[in-house]
């Protein structure tokens, strides 16, 4: 029975974090000699200008498979059992199909999920937009999962360009990309995040103050 007990999470350096965007996030963990970048992954459904999001990882694999009928229980499961403000992190890029649509991110949203992304594609932009939900994939296709691919496990280590996300590693999400850090790291990340942001937001007023960027940056 997969662990959905998210206790653990360290909500406060989430909230630290949430003042920042993902430049600086992953420019923070590249300081620390981290890599979190999830290549390839974009923001497909809603978010507000400047707003980003950020929580633990709730994950699913998905393999091929040639049944029919939207064998999606493991997905759904992960969908209904999801933390508030958890984020789905699917790997469904084994073979063609849309994992994730309208139906996925109502559901999602009604559970109080902050975000679901895909490695792979996803589908009814104009819906999921419309409900306000950030959907992040590969690229939009019209193509379903049935026949090709199901959900088959739920709540284990999936592996997204050069980076293996873990159920409970920290996802960072905004217009610019996905970023995931390891959990057990999140507050050093966070903490460097805030040092950045503090010396980005004193050159920034130096800047608009009149003095030249040559002179103020880097620090």
């Amino acid at each position: 029975m997969p662990d959905f007990n998210y206790s653990d999470t360290d909500w406060d350096s989430i909230e630290r974090l949430k003042k920042w965007y993902s430049g600086d996030v992953h420019d923070s963990m590249e300081h620390l000699g981290l890599w979190g970048y999830l290549d390839g992954i974009s923001l497909l459904g809603a978010l507000g200008s400047g707003e980003v999001v950020c929580g633990p990882a709730v994950t699913v694999l998905f393999e091929p498979s040639d049944r029919k009928g939207e064998p999606q229980d493991v997905y759904h499961n992960a969908i209904d059992n999801t933390p508030k403000g958890g984020i789905l992190v699917c790997d469904a890029s084994c073979t063609d199909g849309s994992c994730s649509g309208e139906l996925m991110s109502t559901g999602a949203k009604t559970r109080g999920a902050a975000a679901t992304i895909v490695n792979g594609t996803v589908r009814d932009l104009a819906q999921v937009r419309a409900l306000g939900y950030p959907l992040f994939g590969t690229s939009p296709s019209p193509v379903g999962v049935t026949g090709k691919k199901e959900p088959k496990k739920s709540q284990v280590p999936v592996k997204i360009g050069r980076v293996t996300v873990s159920p409970g590693d920290i996802i960072f999400g905004d217009i610019d990309g996905v970023v995931a850090l390891p959990k057990e790291r999140l507050r050093d990340v966070a903490d460097a995040a805030d040092a950045l942001g503090k010396n980005e937001a004193a050159a920034r007023n130096r800047i608009l103050a009149g003095e030249k960027l040559q002179s103020v940056w880097p620090a």
